[in-house]
Order: C-alpha cells, then sequence, then structure tokens
C-alpha cells in the first residue's frame, strides 16, 4: 500500500513536468496538483492506521492509479504517453487483483501471500524499467526534434541565401553581360584601330622605300634615254650610208642600234621590275606563296633602304656588307610579306648605327651587314634558308629584350615609330611562314636578327 502511493506520487510528478500542465494544460494541473497532495496524506495515514483502514488506503491508491491509467488512455492530449500504459497497466492490475484476493479469499491470500508480493515486486520492477525506458526514449525524441527544429531552420536559411544568391547570380551576370558587350565593342575597335596602324607602319615604309625606288628607277631609266637619243643618231648615220650606197657601213650601224635596242629592253625591264617590286610592297598580302630568290629579295631590300634613307639624310652614311649564299635555291613564301620583315630589319639597323654615330665615337665606322645562308635538313630535321641583318650599333639593352617582339613597344623617341615593326615581322615569320625570328644582342657592340624560314 505504502508503494502504491510512493509510485503514485512519482507518476504524478513525472506527468507534470513531462506534459508541462502548468502552462500547456491549466486544469489537468490541478487535478494532478490534487491527487499528488491526496497521495501523499494517503502516504502519512497510511503509516499509522490499522489493517481495515489500510485496505480502504489501498483501494483509494488504485483508483487513483486506474485513473491516471484512464485519462493516458481516453484523454487525446495525454496521447503522446500512452507508452506509459505499458509501465503501470500491468502494477495496477496485479494490485487491483492482489486486493480483491485479500477482500475475498483471506486464507488464499496467506496461503500464497509471499508468490503473491514477489508477483506483485516484479511488477512494479517492469514499472521501473518501462519508466526509465520511456525516459530515455522521450529524451532522444526530445533530441531528435531538436535537431530536426535546426536542420529546418538550416535549411530555411539555406533557402533564403540561395534565393539571395540566385539574385545576385542574375545582378552579376547582368553585368558581366554588359562588360563582355562594352569590351567586345572596344576589342573591335582596338583591332580596327590596330589594322589602321599596321597599314600606317605599311605607309610609313612604303615612304622611306620611295625615294630609294626613285634613285633605283632612274638609273634604267637614263640608260633607256640615252641608248634611244645614241639610236636616233645612229639611224641618221644609216640613212646616210644608205644614200651612199655603202653597205657594210648600214650593217655596223645596224649592229650597233640592235645592242642599244636590248640594252634598252635590258634597262626596261629592270625599271619594270623596280616598280612591281614597290607595287607589291604597298598592296596587301594575297596570301599566296610563290618560289622566290631570297638573294635577290635581300640584296633588292638592301639598296632601296638605304638610298631611302640617303634622299631623307644627304649626311646619312653606312657600310653596306653582304655575303649570300650561292647554293641558295628558291623557297615558297608570300614576297611582299618577307619583303616588308627584311626591309624592316635593315630599317632599324641603319638607324642603331645611325644613332651611334650621332654619339661621336672617335674611329667608329656604322656598317650594316646583310647575308644568307641555306642548311640543308640533316636526320629527321628540315631545311632552312636563313637571313642575317646585323648592325653594330649599341645593341639592345637586356631590360627591354624581352618586349621587342610586343605590339606597340619602341625604343624610339615619340614619333619615330609605331611599335609595330618587329611585332608585325615576328607575325609574318611565325605565324604566316612557320619559321623563327631570334635576336642576338650585346650592349655596346650590336645586334643580330636571324630569319629561319622552312624550305
Amino acid at each position: 500500500m505504502i508503494v502504491d502511493f510512493i509510485i503514485l506520487i512519482f507518476v504524478v510528478r513525472y506527468l507534470k513536468k513531462t506534459l508541462q500542465t502548468a502552462d500547456k494544460f491549466p486544469a489537468w494541473d490541478k487535478i494532478f496538483t490534487v491527487i499528488f497532495f491526496v497521495s501523499l496524506a494517503c502516504l502519512v495515514v497510511s503509516i499509522s492506521v490499522g489493517q481495515k483502514a489500510e485496505l480502504l488506503l489501498s483501494w483509494m491508491g488504485n483508483a487513483l492509479l486506474l485513473f491516471i491509467l484512464y485519462i493516458l488512455y481516453a484523454k487525446k492530449e495525454f496521447r503522446s504517453l500512452r507508452s506509459y500504459m505499458l509501465a503501470l497497466a500491468p502494477y495496477i492490475c496485479i494490485s487491483v487483483a492482489r486486493d480483491l484476493v485479500e477482500l475475498l479469499l483471506p486464507g488464499f491470500y496467506t496461503k500464497w501471500e509471499n508468490y503473491i508480493d514477489a508477483i506483485d515486486f516484479s511488477a512494479f520492477i517492469w514499472l521501473i524499467a518501462m519508466l526509465i525506458i520511456n525516459k530515455r526514449q522521450q529524451k532522444a525524441l526530445q533530441t531528435e526534434k531538436l535537431r530536426t527544429k535546426e536542420e529546418e531552420e538550416q535549411n530555411k536559411v539555406m533557402v533564403k541565401m540561395k534565393a539571395e544568391l540566385e539574385i545576385q547570380v542574375k545582378e552579376r551576370t547582368a553585368e558581366i553581360t554588359l562588360q563582355k558587350e562594352e569590351l567586345q565593342l572596344a576589342l573591335n575597335e582596338l583591332r580596327a584601330t590596330q589594322s589602321q596602324l599596321v597599314q600606317s607602319e605599311k605607309m610609313a615604309s612604303l615612304g622611306e622605300l620611295t625615294a630609294g625606288i626613285a634613285h633605283e628607277i632612274q638609273n634604267p631609266l637614263n640608260f633607256v634615254n640615252n641608248f634611244s637619243e645614241v639610236n636616233t643618231e645612229l639611224i641618221t648615220e644609216m640613212k646616210e650610208a644608205i644614200d651612199k650606197g655603202n653597205m657594210d657601213e648600214v650593217r655596223s650601224i645596224a649592229n650597233d642600234i640592235a645592242d642599244n635596242e636590248q640594252k634598252i629592253n635590258h634597262h626596261g625591264k629592270r625599271a619594270d621590275a623596280i616598280v612591281k617590286g614597290m607595287l607589291q610592297h604597298s598592296r596587301s598580302s594575297n596570301g599566296i606563296k610563290e618560289p622566290t630568290n631570297i638573294n635577290t629579295l635581300a640584296d633588292e631590300y638592301l639598296r632601296l633602304a638605304y638610298h631611302g634613307l640617303r634622299a631623307k639624310d644627304k649626311s646619312f652614311n653606312a657600310s653596306m656588307k653582304t655575303a649570300y649564299d650561292e647554293n641558295m635555291v628558291d623557297i615558297n613564301i608570300i614576297p611582299q610579306d618577307i619583303g616588308r620583315v627584311i626591309l624592316n630589319l635593315i630599317t632599324n639597323a641603319f638607324y642603331a648605327v645611325t644613332e651611334k654615330k650621332k654619339e661621336g665615337t672617335a674611329g667608329y665606322e656604322p656598317t650594316v651587314s646583310v647575308s644568307t645562308m641555306l642548311s640543308l635538313p640533316v636526320g629527321e630535321g628540315r631545311g632552312e634558308a636563313i637571313i642575317k641583318v646585323k648592325d653594330n650599333g649599341n645593341g639592345i639593352p637586356k631590360k627591354v629584350i624581352d618586349k621587342i617582339f610586343q605590339p606597340f613597344f619602341t625604343t624610339k623617341p615619340t614619333g619615330q615609330g609605331t611599335g609595330l615593326g618587329l611585332s608585325m615581322s615576328y607575325d609574318i615569320v611565325t605565324k604566316g611562314h612557320g619559321g623563327e625570328l631570334d635576336v642576338e644582342t650585346k650592349e655596346g657592340e650590336g645586334s643580330e636578327f636571324i630569319v629561319r624560314l622552312p624550305v
């Protein structure tokens, strides 16, 4: 009986704490409070009353336990604690059965009291064990609920962050798209400007050649004019010889006229070749490669560059040395493009020696050398036609040697160079012809540019 009230007190306190009845179920909290104090009073009374009163108190304890069992089963608000029925039901049933046997069959109860107490104790142990297990399950469930709630909160935060990020991504995408369009427009403008600068570079080199071409073309034209005048005189003499009947003189004069006509034809073709070369240099490349004699190309552009500079600056003078490989074969190149490369390298070489000459170094003689060499393939290697342009100027400083082939980089003063000559030459040799353009230089002693073209 005492145990019944102790269990009642414990169960009521457990229910009040677990269900938080003071906050969630105030009405039931009052009922549980009454049961708690009634159980506490009965526990105190049961210690000092007689046997008949003990039986009455025992039935009161059973009634209160049955009431708690009923509300756990019947009331919706307590359904979450129905698992406690499994803990309370065995003990309550055995307790009621025990009291009934004691009331109705006292002799039987007395005989089997020890067994009945053992069963009652087993039910009590079951009650304690189930309460402990339920307590742990409740804690685990509460922990799981907290974890689930945290995950839900995290998911909400993630959804919110995702939405914000999507907005930021859309805004950033719009910005990037706008920047891309602006950059594309700037790139198109830059390409157009670069094309204009490249054309300007070509026209600038053409301007430098104009005086040289005029000088070169003047010589064959002078020969044409002179031999034409001589032929006119010879024709007059031949008419006079015909009138005199001197046929030997006529034949001699006719032979002289024929020889002069051959010379006129030769120098006329020479002038025609110079004009064609000028036109090739001035027009855009058609991208078609054709067999070309490198020696002739290099020698022609060397003389044109020299006479062009002489026409611009009468004080300019430099020694020119050539060494052309006699075994050189015609190679497939775009003549006007490689011509521009050679012209650019020679013009730069003349500029370098002119600048050094201005320094007034004693005993200095400006010299530009142009040479060619045919390198035949060895093993699996390729054959190469090599063109070298060397000067004895001041050389290229080490700090800028890695930049000389970059577009728009120049060491010349403002207004004297676009910085596209070497860049354009590098692209023509490497990209347009699959060759190589290298430089060897030493400060104070000069530079040598080497063009290697596959044969």
